[in-house]
């Protein structure tokens, strides 16, 4: 629900957007709304934007717009619909609103995901992986769909694939990995490896992307894939 005065400033807002093509200033705003400072325009801008109706548009001056309309409003003061019963008053909206949700959208994409980082995966010979309860920030856009966790890479056997020593890799968590794709495997239940998946007839084998190293062959049961590489993220 919208107090009185979030829905009398959406209505201008729509308004005058319709009829100029451009939002309204704060003078005009505070005005029409017959509020003595600017202060509390922008507190009722916040409020808007937090709640999903407009967006703020960056390193743009008087760039608002509408991304949607409340449906049924009844907040005190809200226009008679033709019915005769409280509500917002029906308008045709011009303009295409694709583009204002794309980026409420990437948005929400940049919002950092706190993940858990299981200490230090070897890229060459393997180690074992060490859960010490740290967490990382990751952009919630470099993750799939699922459970994902994060790994420090320590060595260079990956170097061919871009990743390198003290890069943190992000794991979408799983049993089952494509042919091909970099994976987290687990040898003999205590060893931690980061190679690429080749799967040659019974056997597995975990491939190295530098020539120093050699290609690990091993029966399928003593590999357990644990996740499959989705991201990467570097620090310089």
């Amino acid at each position: 629900m919208l107090t009185r005065k979030q829905y009398e400033l959406l209505v201008f807002i729509h308004k005058h957007l319709n009829e100029h093509g451009i939002s309204p200033s704060f003078d005009e705003m505070k005005s029409a709304l017959g509020l003595k400072s600017k202060s509390g325009i922008h507190r009722l801008i916040t409020g808007l934007e937090e709640r999903g109706f407009i967006h703020r548009l960056p390193h743009r001056a008087r760039a608002l717009e509408v991304v949607r309309l409340p449906e049924n409003q009844a907040a005190a003061g809200a226009p008679l619909s033709p019915a005769g019963k409280p509500g917002f008053q029906p308008t045709v909206i011009q303009g295409d609103f694709r583009a204002s949700l794309a980026g409420v959208a990437a948005a929400k994409a940049a919002e950092p995901v706190s993940l858990p980082l299981y200490g230090r995966i070897a890229a060459g010979q393997p180690i074992e992986a060490v859960r010490d309860n740290q967490t990382v920030d990751v952009p919630a856009s470099l993750l799939g769909r699922g459970e994902h966790f994060a790994l420090q890479v320590s060595g260079d056997s990956m170097i061919e694939a871009g990743i390198l020593d003290g890069d943190t890799v992000i794991v979408q968590r799983g049993e089952n990995a494509e042919n091909g794709t970099i994976v987290v495997a687990l040898v003999d239940e205590n060893e931690v490896t980061l190679k690429r998946l080749r799967r040659r007839g019974g056997s597995i084998a975990l491939e190295p992307a530098n020539k120093a190293y050699e290609t690990r062959i091993l029966p399928p049961d003593r590999v357990r894939i644990q996740g499959s590489v989705v991201s990467l993220m570097r620090r310089f």
